[in-house]
């Protein structure tokens, strides 16, 4: 059939990518979206599971730096998702930080005066 579509339309080649580099994956680049995205989920859970998430998230986004930094335009599409992930993973970790500093407190403030 690829000689049937060579000979109707010779233009058309298999590589068209036109001097384009060709585009890899940094690994891990959809786990720190996926870790971003839950941690802004996880912070209505009292903070904790959107807290271990963020940091994760954020720890990852150091490696991916460094790969991406080796390479930029073969890493190109695939930084971009890792670096949402990373801005997704900064807002959940600040929120679930206030959440948890503000269950923390409301717990405490129980404790001490019995009632609330």
């Amino acid at each position: 059939m690829s000689e049937l579509d060579d000979l109707l339309d010779p233009g058309i080649t298999e590589n068209n990518n036109l001097g384009q580099a060709s585009q890899k994956t940094i690994p891990n680049a959809t786990g720190i979206l996926v870790l971003g995205i839950i941690s802004i989920v996880g912070c209505i859970l009292y903070g904790v599971p959107g807290l271990i998430c963020g940091i994760i998230a954020l720890a990852m986004m150091k490696k991916v730096k460094a790969i991406y930094e080796s390479d930029k335009p073969a890493y190109e599409v695939s930084y971009k998702n890792a670096r949402a992930g990373y801005i997704c993973a900064i807002i959940g970790t600040s929120l679930s930080a206030l959440y948890f500093i503000a269950a923390l407190i409301a717990i405490l403030y129980v404790a001490s005066n019995g009632r609330f």
